[in-house]
């Protein structure tokens, strides 16, 4: 991940994590808890790529692994939301950019889904059974709604400030969006170069076939 990206990241986690315990935690919604820093995790990992999303998926879920009033093993949400942003960063649309509110809904009831099933089976792994109490299909289900409507207010500005404020302004002159992109940079380039460079001996030979008619 570009160090450009970094200011803006710590940023937005920070932020996505302080609404997550201060208000969201304190809501005493039944069933789960809404998952604003998966949220910004997709966001965040649908701009940067799977790399910049595993990156920052581990130092938001450790972050939130420390926060208080965590009651869990430190490094279980690290693990998850790592796993989230890696999978949500293989399905970057090109440049960063949705272009379709059903896709990224799409995306978010997955990782809504997946994370949701992944931090059950590590808390079991650990000795956790709180999901038993609850019941883990009613904290799936009611984590799929929550993040599902939370989502259209949420990744929407998380992809905006990801792509506009954690640009690498040497990458983006050079016309690379995204380091190793598309390269549609260079092949402008070079198709105008070739063009001006071809068309003054072009109309040169045009010319010299128009002298030799009769």
């Amino acid at each position: 991940m570009r160090l450009a990206r970094v200011p803006v990241t710590a940023v937005l986690v920070l932020l996505g994590l302080i609404l997550q315990v201060s208000v969201f935690g304190r809501l005493q919604l039944p069933g789960a808890t809404p998952d604003i820093l998966l949220l910004v995790v997709v966001g965040l990992a649908m701009v940067y790529g799977p790399t910049g999303g595993c990156l920052v998926g581990f130092a938001a879920g450790l972050l939130a692994d420390l926060a208080p009033p965590s009651d869990h093993a430190i490094g279980r949400y690290a693990l998850v939301l790592c796993l989230m942003g890696y999978a949500a960063g293989l399905v970057r649309p090109d440049h960063g950019r949705q272009r379709s509110v059903s896709g990224a809904l799409l995306v978010v009831a997955a990782a809504a889904v997946a994370s949701t099933l992944l931090y059950a089976m590590v808390g079991a792994l650990v000795g956790d059974t709180a999901a038993r109490h609850v019941g883990l299909g009613s904290l799936v289900l009611t984590a799929l709604l929550y993040d599902l409507l939370l989502a259209p207010f949420v990744v929407p500005v998380v992809m905006l400030i990801g792509r506009r404020f954690g640009r690498d302004p040497v990458a983006a002159a050079a016309g690379d969006d995204e380091g190793g992109g598309s390269g549609l940079g260079t092949l402008a380039r070079y198709r105008t170069t070739r063009e001006t460079s071809a068309g003054p001996s072009y109309k040169k030979r045009r010319s010299l076939g128009f002298a030799k008619r009769p």
